[in-house]
């Protein structure tokens, strides 16, 4: 193919302008960064210096009604936080706050985000029965990915802790959590394939069904909520791990103090699961489900790649998303995303005010 660059000029005075932009103010940021914080903290030297040199800081204060010192110096301090900050601080308003308004605007206006329609959009949310197979849907994933997900790698964690091939068998079960949602959805779709008349069964759980005699099965096209909940096998499969590996670090910092006493004591192992093991590891078992469950009410691409929403296996995001930018109806589609954002703010209240109590403690 040949290239013409006198055609192709003005893309690569672009790109060549894009560049140059972009090292002048990564540099300029990384300068700022580099001789703000340093100016700062000589001229707080200098303060102090002079202050030290006059030996009378409190009686000027008090004579002169001048400033002192210990205030300057939070002043400074709080001047020298403000500037870090505020970049994080401008980006938050960027990438979250401002969106999140213009969200909330939106799902009060109709689909072409033209006219004011108040609650409507909120309204039909309830009044649909296609929607409210969403939300009931979403109900189901809530409920059982965190809880069998935890389950499962809790099990797992106390299971192998200490084993033989600890590290070989954790790494199996952590294995899904290097695997994007889409590329897990896609081996689990293999897994539920079917074929029709006498073909040969290629899905692993048709072929096996098919070994004892029974009929294959559109696994993903049956009444909901069985297929709903095929779904969650695939989310339980990738989050295991990553509640395994979790929960299984928590039981190794148990202090040996804790466990040899409970050993003298003639505990069983059940009695030290129950009264050892799973009072210690309460903070980290909070987190996994908390995590978890975030990432339950969020989740897309296991719907979006194996099913699309269809045979009522929808969720929240996955309608949002097809309101929004297949229906093009911009104000129902944003209603259902401020109604998942209103879903998370309870977990993670929760989260906020766990993390201060443990530190309390």
């Amino acid at each position: 193919m040949y290239f013409d660059f006198a055609d192709e000029g003005p893309k690569l005075a672009m790109l060549l302008y894009g560049l140059i932009a972009f090292a002048v103010i990564v540099g300029g940021l990384l300068l700022l960064l580099d001789a703000v914080p340093t100016w700062l903290t000589r001229r707080r030297e200098q303060r102090l210096i002079a202050a030290g040199a006059t030996g009378a800081t409190a009686a000027t204060g008090a004579a002169g009604g001048s400033v002192p010192v210990g205030r300057r110096r939070r002043g400074t301090e709080g001047l020298f936080g403000t500037f870090f900050l505020l970049p994080a601080l401008v980006l938050l308003a960027i990438g979250l706050v401002i969106p999140a308004l213009r969200t909330i605007v939106l799902s009060l206006m109709d689909g072409r985000s033209e006219d004011w329609v108040g609650l409507d959009n909120y309204r039909w949310m309830f009044a649909q029965d296609e929607i409210i197979q969403v939300l009931t849907n979403t109900l189901i994933w809530v409920v059982l990915v965190p809880t069998v997900a935890t389950a499962v790698g809790l099990i797992y964690a106390v299971l192998v802790d200490k084993a033989r091939f600890e590290a070989l068998a954790k790494s199996l079960v952590f294995m899904p959590m290097a695997i994007s949602f889409v590329g897990a959805s896609i081996i689990w779709r293999f897994v539920y394939a079917y074929r029709g008349g006498e073909q040969e069964q290629y899905g692993l759980l048709n072929y096996l069904v098919t070994l004892f005699g029974w009929e294959p099965q559109r696994w993903l096209q049956l009444n909901a909520p069985l297929n709903t909940l095929l779904l969650i096998v695939v989310m339980i499969w990738i989050q295991a791990g990553f509640a395994m590996v979790v929960l299984s670090a928590a039981i190794k910092a148990i202090p040996a103090d804790i466990i040899e006493a409970a050993r003298l004591d003639g505990v069983n192992a059940w009695q030290m699961f129950w009264r050892v093991t799973m009072p210690s590891i309460r903070p980290a078992l909070i987190v996994v489900v908390v995590t978890i469950s975030i990432a339950t009410l969020k989740v897309f691409d296991i719907v979006r790649t194996m099913t699309n929403g269809n045979y009522d296996t929808g969720v929240i995001a996955n309608e949002m998303y097809n309101q929004a930018f297949r229906y093009g109806q911009t104000g129902q589609g944003s209603a259902l995303a401020v109604f998942l954002f209103v879903l998370v703010i309870p977990i993670v209240i929760y989260q906020i005010r766990n993390l201060r109590k443990q530190r309390e403690v």
